[in-house]
């Protein structure tokens, strides 16, 4: 494929993503025009708490969109080297959130609050057993079960679905990373 074509691809993988993101986190936002005018103060900082954490999935989302296309590199953790699926999400939460997490996906594991996987929310992490050992391999939950990562030697960073059997039968948890859970 040249590399004009792979540029193709990867803009229309990233308009796709975007798409998604934006129907999941609609959802948070249906009540904005009541909550502005709200007469009842206590919902005002519940939305506000809403908002912080649209933001914040928002963030993290748009910032993975901008590493689709970057090559896998085990090991690696800068786009110009490539990346692993750890190296991956912790430069995504460095950039977007500031953020510091453990190197590896078992490490990163450990890190953040366990979430059910039918209460995923975009920026939530997902991990998976893909070298017969558990959280061996991390990516960041898209919305309508889409996650991103970079997947293995010869791939690059891109946008999957976790109703594939690959990634169903593989699947180890997920994570929420709060404010501060992460920073070491």
């Amino acid at each position: 494929m040249s590399a004009k074509m792979l540029t193709n691809v990867s803009r229309i993988y990233r308009s796709a993503a975007l798409v998604l993101i934006a129907v999941s986190l609609q959802t948070v936002t249906c009540n904005q025009a009541w909550a502005t005018d709200n007469p009842f103060p206590e919902s005002s900082t519940a939305f506000s708490k809403i908002q912080e954490i649209r933001q914040r999935a928002s963030d993290l989302t748009m910032k993975a969109m901008d590493f689709m296309g970057i090559r896998y590199k085990r090991g690696g953790n800068t786009p110009e080297n490539g990346l692993d699926c750890s190296g991956f999400v912790r430069l995504v939460f460095k950039d977007a959130v500031g953020e510091n997490l453990p190197r590896t996906a078992a490490e990163i594991s450990r890190v953040g609050e366990n979430v059910d996987q039918k209460d995923l929310q975009p920026g939530d992490l997902v991990f998976y057993n893909t070298l017969k050992r558990g959280f061996s391999h991390v990516g960041i939950y898209l919305g309508d079960n889409k996650f991103i990562h970079s997947p293995s030697a010869g791939g690059q960073v891109r946008v999957e679905s976790m109703d594939l059997a690959y990634w169903k039968k593989r699947f180890n948890g997920a994570r929420r990373i709060n404010d501060d859970s992460g920073k070491q």
